[in-house]
């Protein structure tokens, strides 16, 4: 039986890893991040990920630190 879980994640990272992991990979966006760590740590059928609050991307991230 297939199940659904939805849930809500708030994490906090440090300026220098973030910008590490964007540097890192091209066009990485922090919701394909913590896909990807879903997908590796638990074989899942299918996630979808949301930012609600913060960067996003490495334009977005720039843009907060101006």
């Amino acid at each position: 039986m297939d199940v659904k879980i939805t849930l809500s994640v708030e994490f906090s990272i440090t300026e220098s890893g973030l910008e590490d992991a964007f540097d890192e990979f091209d066009e990485l966006t922090v919701e394909g991040l913590i896909r990807e760590l879903m997908d590796k740590s638990v074989a899942c059928d299918d996630i979808a990920v949301k930012v609600l609050g913060g960067p996003n991307t490495l334009e977005e991230y720039d843009q907060v630190g101006s």
